[in-house]
């Protein structure tokens, strides 16, 4: 939902950094799985219950998430580049929470559970769409020049990212914003299908 206002404000920045990490030949690619990897050490440290640490890893894997598409704008954008995002992208989104689960099972791994079932049919339904939105031809730009068709939600990256910051800020409120958190996201793949009916039912 928030998405295309916080792009309207972090897109220019990232482009002027991006131009420069390009020339300095670092790859989109590479960056991309840097930011994974920083995001697994995100994970690792919540897990060690360092949550501000944790806390300023995620956002640095979400800085370099925004930034590899900001290079490949500058360089050469490739279709396996836009499949690694998102399969990277959706290693993250799961290591988080697994994050907090393994940090207090007792308290956590039953909120952890919900909200990790709840990003995957999310997740499935996102995909879902754009692999029929390929099929059809369909196009859009309203988040941006993206390597899939984006559907936009009331629970896409900016609120995801939040969400998991005010984890790390206040992790014995997890099991609470989890279980709110997850009832957003599968609102979101609800109202998609819905979409998706509307949509390719008459194609």
């Amino acid at each position: 939902m928030l998405d295309g206002a916080a792009r309207k404000i972090i897109d220019p920045p990232l482009g002027a950094i991006g131009r420069r990490v390009a020339a300095l030949g670092l790859s989109a690619d590479t960056v991309t799985v840097i930011g994974c990897i920083i995001g697994l050490a995100a994970a690792f440290a919540i897990w060690q219950h360092a949550y501000w640490t944790g806390l300023v890893l995620l956002l640095i894997s979400r800085f370099c998430d925004g930034l590899d598409g900001a290079i490949a704008k500058s360089t050469e954008s490739t279709d396996f580049g836009g499949y690694l995002d998102i399969v990277l992208d959706f290693v993250f989104y799961g290591a988080i929470p697994l994050g907090f689960v393994l940090a207090d099972p007792a308290a956590n791994s039953v909120a952890g559970a919900v909200l990790i079932f709840s990003f995957y049919i999310n997740g499935a339904t996102f995909l879902a769409y754009a692999v029929m939105a390929e099929r059809h031809d369909m196009h859009s730009t309203v988040r941006g020049e993206k390597s899939l068709y984006f559907t936009t939600g009331l629970a896409e990256g900016t609120e995801t990212i939040a969400v998991l910051s005010i984890f790390c800020v206040f992790p014995a409120a997890f099991p609470v914003v989890a279980y709110i958190y997850a009832a957003i996201c599968l609102y979101t793949a609800l109202s998609r299908i819905i979409l998706a009916g509307r949509v390719f039912s008459r194609r």
